[in-house]
């Protein structure tokens, strides 16, 4: 199951899991899409693909929360 982390590493915007925009690589690091663009796709912390997180209802979130911890550095 996704963590569905909240925010961008690289900025700390808001990635709400029930809404598009937010781009992961296979372990699960995870940027906004401007980020995601600025970094052509590759995740500064492994070099992996960054692609479309898939979003989550908000009926599955009830039953699979996302995650609350931050992992913006500032």
């Amino acid at each position: 199951m996704l963590e569905m982390r909240p925010d961008c590493e690289k900025c700390g915007a808001d990635l709400p899991a029930q809404s598009g925009g937010a781009f992961i690589c296979s372990f699960e690091c995870t940027f906004c899409a401007d980020c995601a663009d600025a970094l052509d796709e590759r995740c500064p912390n492994c070099g992996g693909e960054l692609l479309d997180r898939p979003t989550r209802t908000a009926k599955l979130l009830e039953k699979y929360p996302a995650s609350t911890v931050r992992k913006y550095k500032g």
